[in-house]
Parts: C-alpha cells; structure tokens; sequence
C-alpha cells in the first residue's frame, strides 16, 4: 500500500511538474519575443517624411531581416515545443533538465542575434547564431525521444507510430540550422537567405518517411 501512494504520489508531482514546465516556456519565449522587437531600431521625427523613412529602412535593412529571422526561429520553435509538451502527461528529472537546456539555447540563440546587431555582423557571431539554433532543435529533440523512450511520460493517446512521425518532423529545425553554419562564412545575405532553405529541409524530410513507410 505504501509502495502505491508513493507513485501515485509521484505521478501526480510529474503531472504538477510538466504543468510549470510550460508555463516556464511560455514565459521565456513572450520574454525572447519583447526582447527580438525591442532590437529593431528607434523612429525619430526626421523619418516620418516618406523620403526620409525610405532611407530609415535602407540603412537598417540588415537589422531588419535579423529580426525577421529571430521572430521567426522562435516562431517555430515555440510551435514545435508546444507539439512536444503538448502530447506528454508529465515529465521527470531528466526531460525537464533537456526542456531547459533547450531554452537555455534559446537565450544564447537571443543574446547572439542582440550581438549581431549591437556590435555588426561577423562570422563568428553568425556561427554562435546558427549553432544555438541548431542545439536548441537538438535538445527539443533529444527530450522527446527520452518521452519516447519512457512510454509513461506520453499520453495513452500517442501511438508509437505517431510518437515517430513527431521525432522526424523535429529534424527540420535543427538540419536547417547546421545548413546554415558554413554559409556564415560567405557574408551576411548568403547566411540570411540559407535560411530559406527550411521548407526545402521539411518536404525532404516528408519524402524520406514515406518512403520508408512503403
């Protein structure tokens, strides 16, 4: 009997813990989006003239599409971490460690990105950029295959076979991000526009697993 209440005792902490768990991604992806906005760069009273605000957007057009690139990596890897958690009834010790690590990364993926901007562009920024990107896919990764792994943390819901659809489709993040890290060294609009190749990466992905269904 005791042995009994102690896991139910258990289970009903993971349910608690996973609960906080999202709220704590929740409140540190609104925080990495406020702070993304916040880097685009001020309006004064010299720009609200038409020809004056043309060159406002053609002086910071880098800056720009830096941000447009950050909201947009958070955009999806919010999506994606709402898939993960999403489809979990609790979590333990080790998957929330993976969950922070992955937000940790995120943070790093931020600061990089407010670097880029506040210092200029270089390759070595661009690299750090792509690379906590990457590890942030990784660690999102590496968590839902360990919920896989422990059957217990998903819900009864989630078949096998969707648990491994779930793994393939978080490859696109992070492959799309490692793409990007050799074209950090051939100058900032060949890094910005590798990015691009994101969709490409997905319909690949796709292509692969039905063709290892037939």
């Amino acid at each position: 009997m005791q042995v009994k209440s102690e896991d139910k005792a258990k289970q009903k902490r993971e349910i608690v813990q996973l609960r906080r768990l999202e709220r704590m991604s929740d409140v540190v992806y609104a925080i990495v989006i406020w702070r993304i906005f916040i880097l685009l760069p001020s309006l004064t009273a010299e720009h609200l003239r038409w020809e004056d605000f043309s060159n406002y957007l053609s002086a910071n057009v880098g800056t720009f599409l830096l941000v447009i690139i950050g909201v947009t990596v958070t955009i999806i890897y919010w999506l994606r971490n709402n898939l993960l958690l999403g489809n979990l009834q609790s979590t333990d010790t080790r998957h929330s460690a993976l969950s922070i690590l992955q937000l940790f990364f995120l943070i790093v993926f931020l600061v990089s990105l407010r670097e880029s901007i506040t210092l200029g562009s270089s390759p070595v920024i661009r690299v750090i950029e792509s690379s906590s990107a990457a590890m942030v896919g990784i660690a999102g990764g590496w968590s839902w295959v360990y919920a896989v792994k422990n059957h217990h943390l998903l819900l009864p819901e989630v078949t096998e076979q969707y648990a491994l659809k779930i793994r393939d489709r978080t490859l696109a993040e992070p492959i799309t991000a490692i793409i990007t890290i050799p074209m950090a060294f051939f100058g900032p609009y060949i890094w910005e526009i590798s990015w691009l190749s994101y969709p490409l990466v997905v319909v690949f992905l796709k292509y692969r697993r039905m063709s290892i269904r037939e």
